[in-house]
């Protein structure tokens, strides 16, 4: 009987310590499942933050690049409104130049008609000439918007290019939260 008590005692025993490290391994699992989770969890909200990120500037992009397309509307406007006033001024100055080498008249109403030519194309000459510096001012002004505006879309494609990076180097290392 004894035997049998002692018997019993060392299965008890036995099966108490088994259990004690059993316990032990599954809290030391679980701890080890926490930390990953943990881990993953800190991941997901560094990518969700990063995504955020990349979205708003994809949107800023877009709008800069509108901003960009509207400045380089603006130049090729001005360019085109300066040429015109260029053509505009040859012309006048060609026509000043062909009344005043026409032949003398020899009517002195003719010859007062002709004057009153030149000086209106004198005249005319003049003034799209005055068009023609604001014209070219205008011009001026719009090449330096869009240089702006391009500087502002390069800055934030770098930024697009640097989130981008730092997107794919995270992808690429693990975790340091993780076994």
């Amino acid at each position: 009987m004894r035997r049998m008590l002692l018997l019993i005692l060392g299965w008890i025993g036995m099966s108490a310590c088994a259990f004690g490290q059993a316990a032990a391994a599954d809290t030391h699992t679980l701890q080890a499942l926490l930390s990953e989770v943990r881990a993953l969890r800190q991941d997901l909200r560094v990518s969700l933050n990063r995504a955020q990120s990349m979205q708003i500037l994809l949107v800023r992009f877009q709008v800069q690049e509108g901003a960009v397309t509207r400045a380089a509307d603006r130049l090729s406007d001005a360019r085109q409104k300066l040429l015109d006033a260029q053509i505009h001024q040859k012309e006048l100055g060609l026509e000043q130049k062909r009344l005043e080498d026409s032949p003398p008249a020899t009517d002195p109403a003719e010859q007062s008609d002709l004057l009153d030519k030149i000086n209106h194309v004198k005249a005319d000459l003049e003034v799209t000439g005055r068009a023609a510096q604001q014209r070219q001012a205008a011009e001026i002004q719009a090449e330096q918007r869009l240089r702006e505006e391009q500087d502002k879309l390069d800055a934030l494609e770098n930024q697009l290019e640097e989130l981008a990076g730092s997107m794919d180097n995270s992808n690429d290392k693990p975790s340091a939260n993780r076994p």
